[in-house]
């Protein structure tokens, strides 16, 4: 484990103010002693799954960056255009994962997204070829498993909750296209049994991942039998799938033709634990938030009434298909962030009594940034925008008003370094997938029993992604 960052002394934090004019911001306002209110605030609406509409509230009573106390330590939050390009590029090396290994350890161990520096670039070198658009182009990656999604669709009319098949058919296209073979989990068998144990176990080390997560350095207060239990599930269903791709190596090396992630990460090493643990970063990458996108996608098509499907699923056709996209403004994947300063820096603005001050983060203080809020700012997208509507992208939005804002004010895949590799692999299955859908089922409905709700009202799961916590309840014609 990693030691803890030291934290600077008040006089040289204020002789580092003063050399770069830094100035406060505002301060979130604590009732009870070390910020213990705000953990409490945060179960609450985490329980009532609402935790996405807390983070806004703050954010629309306190500004677009504020401070506070939290269980005793300075942390700030911010959803300023200019202080993310700060935190992911400018200012990219002040900034790193903070607590993240150990909080993510039991489950993820090291890979891509608990790694810093050296490690972290090693990663990125070895999957970044697996996302060449080549690899995927000509869409038959998805094909077959699109097949079987539409396949689990009634076609009788009847209720159909789209959620947990989109967790199947995500699963089945990220491990046949990073590990070289499918788990089918949408085909017979596959959908019970050890597959369905391992997405139960998953989500539920996720569950637990987020709640040490909102602990910070107090994430070791979060642990037992269950959560262990589940990350050993998941270990187990990451373990078969190292040791079928170790034992085709053995067995004559070339499996495949083309870029498959698990035979080059383990010709790079043969440590097994190693390989499982970057086969479980990976997936929760391809199953999860590709997932979510599809079924916030549909919910959002299911409450619209425009819905103009066409025949055309070429790659161009594709292209054009903004509906996932718009539904990544509302409900990100990935809707909060943190990063933890690794020398004592500063944000370029949010502080003094104009909130364009720099604002001083001392060297150990975490910076959360939510994109969920961020995408919701109505001097950047307009005073509806909580609301889906499509057509506000061809506007003059407060969002075009400058290359900085324009660039980081919409953020479904962060950005900088750090950016994600699987950007336009995920938006082209999303894509594909609901296209085909709606081929097949021309009309999307709301079920009789399903109440419509405002955007950013309905019942939200946080964990590490967002999920619609109702399911994605539809009926076909």
């Amino acid at each position: 484990m990693k030691a803890q960052l030291s934290r600077p002394s008040p006089q040289s934090n204020k002789a580092f103010s003063e050399q770069h004019g830094c100035l406060p911001t505002a301060m979130l306002i604590n009732e009870w002693p070390l910020g213990i209110d705000r953990l409490k605030q945060i179960w609450d609406a985490d329980r009532e799954s609402r935790l996405m509409e807390l983070f806004l509230m703050h954010f629309r009573m306190w500004g677009n960056t504020l401070e506070q106390v939290f269980l005793g330590t300075q942390a700030f939050g911010t959803i300023d255009p200019i202080n993310l390009e700060a935190m992911m590029v400018t200012k990219f090396e002040d900034f790193g994962m903070g607590p993240r290994r150990q909080i993510f350890f039991p489950l993820f161990g090291d890979g891509i997204f608990t790694q810093d520096g050296p490690a972290w670039k090693h990663s990125r070198e070895l999957l970044r070829p697996q996302f060449s658009h080549k690899q995927y182009q000509d869409l038959e990656v998805f094909r077959e498993h699109v097949d079987n999604l539409i396949s689990n669709i009634p076609t009788d009319g009847s209720i159909v909750n789209l959620q947990p098949l989109f967790f199947r058919f995500t699963l089945d296209t990220t491990t046949a296209f990073l590990f070289g073979e499918s788990v089918y989990s949408l085909v017979g068998a596959g959908a019970s049994g050890g597959r369905s144990m391992f997405a139960e176990a998953f989500d539920t080390a996720q569950a637990y991942i987020a709640k040490r997560f909102r602990l910070v350095e107090l994430y070791w207060l979060i642990g037992g039998k269950e959560f262990y239990s589940s990350c050993a599930t998941v270990h187990k269903f990451a373990d078969d799938i190292v040791n079928r791709g170790l034992d085709a190596q053995d067995n004559g090396w070339e499996r495949h033709s083309r870029y498959v992630f698990l035979d080059v990460v383990a010709k790079d090493s043969r440590d097994r634990a190693s390989l499982r643990q970057q086969m479980i970063n990976i997936l929760v990458a391809g199953r999860d938030t590709t997932a979510c996108l599809l079924s916030w996608t549909l919910k959002q098509l299911r409450d619209d009434s425009r819905q103009s499907p066409e025949n055309d699923v070429s790659e161009q056709h594709l292209q054009r298909k903004k509906t996932s996209s718009i539904a990544l403004r509302l409900y990100p994947s990935v809707p909060v962030n943190t990063r933890t300063a690794l020398r004592t820096t500063f944000l370029p603005t949010g502080g003094g009594p104009d909130r364009r001050s720099p604002v001083l983060i001392p060297r150990g203080a975490s910076v959360a940034y939510s994109v969920y809020s961020l995408h919701r700012r109505a001097d950047l997208y307009g005073e509806d925008a909580e609301h889906f509507r499509p057509e506000r992208w061809e506007e003059d939005l407060g969002l075009f008003r400058d290359e900085t804002t324009a660039k980081w004010g919409y953020l479904p895949f962060n950005g900088g370094p750090r950016i994600c590799l699987g950007m336009d692999f995920a938006l082209t299955e999303a894509a594909y997938a609901v296209v085909r859908i709606l081929q097949r089922f021309p009309i999307v409905k709301m079920p009789p029993d399903q109440v419509h709700e405002k955007p950013g009202l309905e019942r939200q799961t946080m964990t590490i992604v967002l999920s619609v916590a109702d399911g994605c309840k539809v009926q076909f014609e």
